[in-house]
């Protein structure tokens, strides 16, 4: 794969949806949360105002509702403006 976001934008890889409870039910496909953790694939060059403060390889904690998904040959990413990242892990 070869994406390059442009901009202040970033590609995340989402971690997996938990499948089970502490407890060890087994939690159905319709009630998983979107995960808000993911590591960082690829960063957009920045803006001139805007320096870039995550790189690739950062493990990142962003919005619920943040960026977009996106299908990148049959592998579910999010893409995203650097400032809907929370924080870096």
């Amino acid at each position: 794969m070869n994406i390059k976001p442009l901009a202040d934008r970033v590609l995340v890889l989402p971690d997996e949806a938990e499948q089970k409870t502490a407890a060890g039910i087994i939690i159905p496909d319709t009630a998983k949360e979107k995960p808000q953790k993911g590591k960082v694939v690829s960063v957009g060059p920045g803006t001139k105002d805007h320096e870039m403060t995550v790189k690739v390889g950062d493990e990142v904690l962003y919005g619920k509702y943040s960026g977009t998904e996106v299908d990148i040959d049959g592998t579910k990413y999010m893409i995203m403006k650097e400032g809907d990242i929370y924080a870096i892990i």
